[in-house]
């Protein structure tokens, strides 16, 4: 234990002088630039928009998530008491309802174009988890990463669309931000400090995405009239899509279903 302490110091006096070496937050300001014209294209309507809501079920049983052994890590342990589980499969008492899947319109928004996002999205490091497990943004929107534990991380991201990165944070409090400049569905990130943590974001260049609840329902706003191919995705399950064809203020339901295969183990 007292060797994987020292490693884990060492390691974060090594960010550590990284980060001051990098300049931390001083780097001279860019001059302001004018504002981005307003993209070309359709608008959506809001007095003529409609809503596809539903809910993801599982076809089979889901394996039991795995428990975490967060005794790599004293500090791991004193933040997250207990016992802690993997979320891989976040299952309603019902045993069919899904939670933490990323549904999103995959196709069918011809030459709609939409404001710029507004806020920025977060993702924190909190009790050695990365919090959400799954979460959406836009292209271009500023994801705001935080440590809240009093103990080093990094978030290691490994998109195929958008450029890699890995950045460590061993200071409690420390914040950092990124942007995506690609669509990308869904891009995975890792701690390589504690091998338990993962989380996925789904970066989209439009705002119709969300991620199930714990009761395994969703609701996509304000979608213009048209055909569109829906998607539901899953960590381990993989994604399904489905057709739906939503007239000018209609709301039409529909339900996805997620076959866990014989051999799935978590």
């Amino acid at each position: 234990m007292r060797l994987r302490s020292v490693t884990v110091y060492a390691l974060a006096l090594t960010v550590a002088a990284s980060v001051a070496a990098c300049g931390g937050g001083g780097q001279e300001s860019a001059p302001a630039s004018a504002p981005a014209a307003a993209p070309a294209g359709q608008r959506v309507d809001p007095a003529t928009a409609g809503e596809v809501t539903g809910t993801v079920v599982l076809d089979g049983t889901a394996p039991a998530n795995v428990a975490i052994k967060m005794n790599a890590d004293p500090i791991c342990i004193k933040q997250a008491p207990g016992t802690q589980m993997q979320e891989t499969f976040a299952v309603a008492a019902d045993g069919k309802s899904l939670g933490n899947v990323f549904v999103y319109v995959k196709d069918g928004l011809g030459n709609y174009v939409y404001d710029a996002p507004s806020g920025i999205a977060t993702i924190d490091q909190k009790g050695c988890r990365y919090i959400p497990h799954v979460f959406g943004m836009r292209v271009g929107q500023k994801l705001e990463i935080l440590n809240s534990d009093p103990t080093l991380h990094n978030i290691h991201a490994t998109p195929k669309a958008n450029s890699e990165f890995n950045t460590g944070q061993p200071i409690q409090g420390m914040k950092t931000e990124h942007t995506f400049a690609s669509q990308e569905v869904m891009v995975p990130f890792k701690c390589d400090v504690h091998g338990w943590m993962n989380a996925y974001v789904g970066v989209l260049d439009h705002p119709y995405f969300t991620v199930t609840g714990a009761d395994g329902k969703f609701a996509l706003k304000g979608l213009p009239a048209g055909t569109y191919t829906i998607e539901a995705w899953h960590e381990r399950l993989g994604a399904t899509t489905q057709s739906v064809t939503l007239a000018a203020k209609e709301t039409k339901d529909v339900s996805f279903t997620l076959k866990v295969p014989a051999t799935a183990t978590n």
